[in-house]
């Protein structure tokens, strides 16, 4: 669950003084870094590299805390965290709640299909430029985009509330429809980061400009970590019937539907005030027309290194996504309660501000790469106590606890894979911000980082079908054996009074594939290029005017 941490994960633009906050964990983590918006350049927000030394020297933020900016900084700060916690309600649920809500029901193969509802954050780059450009000048330049996308998400969260219950009762028939509203949802959140990002920029005064990043982590942390943490904690009944209440019920304190419900009428409610109250100021530069900015894309694929680093991020995260996309599900199938993995959950979460700290420090020299490079092998190594925590299961009847041992293993596995996450997160957003070039640093920055993203996502679909396809289970009853690998076929099984035996579990199977092509990949290939590339100097990543 270490890369749920990476959409969360959101993409830091403090400034060297304030160091980054990673977002809760969750496999998401990476799969939502933050993207300058398209065409801004990077120097402008405060963080990057002065053009007059040829991007040499960093560029500090201011170093007022957030109790000393002036109060119209204040305000606007507050605005922006809640509407990046608003991004967080929707991605929160398509990248963690609903595929644990749909394990039960559903194969693996099945719950890979549902993620792509979560490729718009890998995608966005495609229609990033029109967001930029296309705009009603009297209404605002972001306000163009942010009012009717929030209006529209309001109305597609209300109308969702009232229908996601009878779609979930059976999934495997609805799958589909499922996976589209939620991509839609997904969408829409995705667009409307695309313009709060701009907006970021036009909001805060030159010299709190550092605190734009400070609001996006603090807003798509918590939004993401209410979504899918807090939700799935209290949506669960064995966790509200033991910490909660004196009798027993079989259903969670908060609904699916109402919580959908509920933040409809949130968004309905900021986007009244924004488009009322609020009103934008001038856009500080120009993002040029769409067809410059996809000139700029171009330009920047075009670069040999550039497309070195474009393959490293593809093939980079394949040797963990056996264990970042299954094992949790894997521990829930055994048996692990769902109110004992919230409270995993929960644990890790300060834990993850500590490390974002720290593994801001560790990144910020002459060898930024160097923690990624090393939080790659950390990862590699949690695959592997991954499938040993899941091997070692105790054997337990319905209903009993798994004791606190083994609760404290789990906890310290996942915490361990949500520290080597983050350096890698923090390690690689620095590594964008060294190389990426003043003149096109908002295209610069939103390429390499949507690329890394579709890095995280391509491979998990796969990974989940292989995990069916690798495993053997038999139903042993009294008439004929039969497979019961699917879980439509568990059912049948257990309806017919048998009991399915696993013979051979994919998990493991397909983990150890996963961490062997990771392996051969990173040190066959990976760390050599990446000591390469950032031995590099930095006229090797800029573009020819």
């Amino acid at each position: 669950m270490s890369d749920h941490i990476e959409l969360v994960n959101a993409r830091k633009r403090t400034a060297p003084s304030s160091p980054s906050l990673p977002v809760a964990s969750s496999n998401w983590a990476e799969s939502a870094w933050k993207e300058e918006p398209a065409g801004i350049s990077l120097s402008s927000s405060g963080r990057g590299y002065d053009e007059a030394n040829s991007g040499n020297d960093r560029v500090t933020g201011s170093s007022l805390s957030l109790s000393e900016l002036s109060i119209k900084d204040q305000k606007n700060f507050f605005l922006l965290a809640f509407l990046y916690l608003l991004q967080g309600i929707p991605v929160g649920l398509a990248f963690g709640s609903i595929p644990f809500l749909l394990k039960s029901k559903l194969s693996y193969g099945q719950v890979g299909i549902f993620t792509l509802a979560s490729y718009p954050y890998s995608l966005k780059l495609l229609w990033s430029p029109i967001v930029d450009a296309i705009y009603h000048p009297k209404f605002g330049r972001r306000k163009s985009w942010i009012v009717p996308i929030q209006l529209v998400s309001s109305i597609l969260l209300i109308w969702l509330g009232s229908a996601v219950e009878p779609l979930l009762e059976e999934p495997e028939i609805n799958l589909a429809r499922i996976t589209f509203l939620f991509f839609m949802l997904v969408f829409l959140a995705a667009t409307q980061d695309i313009a709060v990002d701009g907006w970021a920029l036009t909001l805060l005064s030159h010299e709190s400009l550092s605190y734009a990043s400070t609001a996006q982590t603090i807003g798509l942390n918590t939004g993401y970590f209410l979504s899918f943490t807090v939700f799935l904690a209290f949506n669960s009944p064995e966790f509200a019937n033991k910490y909660f209440r004196t009798l027993p019920l079989d259903t969670g304190l908060v609904s699916l539907s109402g919580y959908l419900i509920f933040w409809g009428w949130v968004y309905l409610l900021m986007t009244a005030l924004v488009g009322v109250f609020k009103n934008e100021g001038r856009m500080k530069g120009t993002s040029g027309s769409i067809l410059d900015v996809y000139k700029s894309m171009y330009k920047v694929v075009s670069l040999k290194n550039v497309q070195s680093f474009i393959l490293v991020h593809i093939l980079a995260k394949v040797g963990f996504q056996a264990n970042e996309a299954v094992t949790n599900l894997k521990l829930l199938e055994k048996g692990f309660s769902k109110e004992d993995l919230a409270l995993t959950v929960l644990i890790d979460f300060p834990f993850e501000i500590v490390f974002g700290y720290y593994a801001a420090k560790w990144s910020t020299g002459r060898q930024p790469l160097k923690p990624w490079m090393q939080g790659f092998m950390g990862r590699l190594m949690c695959a592997v106590l991954a499938m040993l925590v899941v091997h070692m299961f105790p054997k337990i009847q319905p209903g009993e606890s798994i004791g606190l041992g083994y609760l404290l293993v789990v906890i310290f596995v996942h915490v361990l894979g949500s520290f080597m996450s983050t350096v890698q997160f923090v390690s690689i957003n620095a590594f964008h911000t060294q190389i990426a070039d003043p003149a096109f640093g908002g295209t610069y920055m939103t390429t390499l980082n949507t690329i890394s993203n579709l890095g995280g996502q391509w491979p998990r679909i796969i990974v989940l079908y292989a995990v069916d396809y690798f495993t053997m289970a038999t139903c042993k009853n009294d008439v004929a054996p039969f497979s019961c690998t699917t879980d439509a076929a568990k059912k049948m099984c257990t309806t017919k009074g048998g009991v399915c035996e696993v013979i051979v579990d994919g998990y493991y199977i397909t983990n150890w594939i996963c961490i062997i092509i990771g392996s051969l990949i990173f040190f066959g290939w990976i760390k050599q290029k990446m000591e390469h590339l950032q031995r590099l100097p930095i006229s090797s990543w800029r573009i020819a005017s």
